[in-house]
């Protein structure tokens, strides 16, 4: 078998001193958070519009749930599905259900009942925390049919007085006779029990894949696998104790999870909530907290850039911005640097990959390829190998393209209860991402799109990103999204469609020429539709999926 030419890992020389060095994470987060409750018992843990919540108080209160919960029969292993916005409740129930030896099943609070259903049903999830609103909607309904027996609700408006109807519910939930309500469990004293101390490679969440192509599938994050990407990022980030972190990506998401909760909790900083994004109640929040970092889809940062209200004052206290789960064109990075001074940094990762397999290093700037004009996503870490492969598995020359595939310690161990699933997608632990890109050879890495949007108009080769970056670059588009159409000539024919910047006009025909005297004649979108939103999953990435259906 020939030497690989990614084993070098060309990339090492262009990471930090901090980020090439190697560490040594806690066994688990929880690990982690005890010792920051040892540290800095009073610092801040939690904020939330005007509440607090210290690390003292945050671990009396995770501990009490821990004990409601092993008081009524969870088990060392049970599943616990968490349905919540940016919520302490979320924090909480988290901790609470490690104590007690459960696994957590993050959902969407968007899904609907259908797919929530899916979700504990196939995880066979035993105890289920939601908003009052969401268990009056529909869940309770949703949790009578499935493997669900112990449930409790959240009042979105508790531990805070502002009550802010941009974001929040306009009312209390009414109280449930059939649930448990959260803050009074975790308020119940009690300790947790003492056998049920999770170990680094067992499975600390089970997450749900976005379902973009076929059902949701659950990725198993393993303790080890959170605690150190967690760790990668605060130290190679240069996040010391007592950051203030502020949650832009939903909890829920590997991203949230991740960077934000885990990341803040390895240096005892403080997580600073706001239920859900707006812009303009994101706006305040960092006017207030003065957070030094966050992270979060290119769509939340255009829509902060559109609010009348966005300064760069609202950006001075930031050390550090990064991007993920969505492309960064180019265009919007510079843009957003001149008007309010951050450099966005990219990053990219996966569900089952833990979050973040590749960042922009925090002294560098992330290269543009010349020839597709795509945004470099990052380098590897250290103790990550990615590689680029062709259809038959073969590595290709730096350059080309093929399918990005990752192997490191942040790679899950496999989906749950789906050994078929595993095998394919993780052939001897090395994850297939389903992505194709191609890594130069300094050890920067693109990631073009995934390899079932590619559009093949006339036999070419049309990736939709390069066409998206195009549209990007224009002065009315806010957001870009190209999908594939049927055409009887070329078999598919390249469609765009576009929302634009506040004020902004343009024509559907005036983009149809922008993008013409730009790309390749197979390239171009022979038909652009303008939209005022395009749909996106919660997590701020563009749903190309629907956009096809609408086609």
């Amino acid at each position: 078998m020939p030497e690989s030419i990614y084993a070098a890992r060309p990339w090492l020389k262009l990471l930090s001193e901090a980020q090439r060095a190697p560490v040594d994470p806690p066994e688990t987060t929880l690990h982690a958070f005890r010792d920051a409750v040892r540290r800095a018992p009073e610092h801040p843990a939690l904020a939330y519009f005007d509440a607090r919540l210290d690390y003292r108080e945050l671990d009396e209160l995770s501990d009490g749930f821990a004990a409601h919960l092993a008081a009524r029969d969870f088990r060392r292993g049970d599943r616990l599905a968490l349905v919540l916005q940016n919520t302490p409740h979320f924090v909480i129930a988290l901790l609470g259900a490690w104590k007690a030896g459960g696994v957590v099943v993050p959902v969407n609070p968007m899904y609907k009942e259908r797919e929530v259903a899916h979700v504990l049903s196939d995880a066979g999830v035993t105890a289920l925390v939601c908003s009052g609103h969401a268990w009056e909607a529909f869940l309770r309904r949703t949790a009578s049919d499935s493997p669900v027996r112990l449930a409790y609700t959240a009042e979105e408006r508790d531990l805070q007085t502002r009550n802010d109807t941009r974001v929040l519910p306009g009312r209390p939930a009414p109280r449930a006779e059939d649930a448990t309500d959260l803050l009074r469990a975790a308020r119940s004293g009690g300790r947790p029990p003492a056998d049920r101390e999770p170990g680094a490679g067992e499975t600390a969440l089970i997450s749900y894949t976005s379902g973009t192509s076929g059902a949701p599938k659950g990725a198993m994050n393993t303790h080890g696998n959170i605690a150190h990407n967690a760790e990668r990022m605060r130290a190679g980030a240069g996040l010391g104790d007592g950051v203030r972190i502020f949650g832009l990506a939903p909890l829920f998401h590997i991203t949230g999870m991740v960077v934000q909760v885990a990341t803040c909790i390895a240096g005892a900083g403080t997580l600073a909530l706001a239920y859900r994004f707006e812009a303009g109640v994101v706006l305040d929040a960092f006017a207030e907290h003065r957070p030094a970092f966050t992270v979060g889809p290119s769509t939340a940062f255009m829509a902060l850039a559109a609010h009348p209200s966005c300064t760069r004052d609202h950006f001075s206290s930031f050390a550090m911005i990064a991007s993920g789960g969505a492309p960064l064109p180019p265009a919007l990075v510079e843009k957003f640097r001149a008007d309010f001074g951050p450099y966005i940094r990219n990053g990219y990762g996966l569900t089952e990959c833990t979050a973040p397999c590749a960042s922009v290093p925090p002294h560098r700037e992330a290269p543009v390829d010349p020839v597709s004009g795509t945004l470099a996503v990052g380098v590897p870490g250290a103790d990550t190998l990615v590689r680029i492969l062709d259809e038959d598995g073969r590595e290709v020359p730096f350059g080309e393209p093929g399918e990005i595939v990752v192997r490191g310690p942040q790679v899950v161990p496999g989906y749950w209860n789906r050994p078929e699933d595993t095998e394919a997608a993780l052939p001897g632990g090395e994850l297939r991402t389903g992505d194709i890109g191609f890594m130069d050879p300094d050890g920067w890495l693109y990631v073009v799109d995934r390899k079932k949007d590619m559009i093949n108009a006339s036999g070419f080769k049309v990736w939709p990103r390069e066409v998206e970056d195009v549209l990007y670059s224009h002065p009315a588009v806010r957001e870009a999204a190209v999908v594939g159409v049927p055409d009887p000539y070329r078999g598919e024919s390249v469609k765009a469609y576009a929302s634009l910047r506040p004020g902004a006009r343009a024509e559907p025909a005036e983009l149809v020429a922008y993008c013409r005297e730009r790309l390749a004649a197979y390239k171009y979108p022979r038909e652009v539709e303008i939209l005022p939103e395009l749909p996106k999953t919660a997590s701020g990435k563009i749903l190309r999926r629907e956009l096809r259906v609408r086609a």
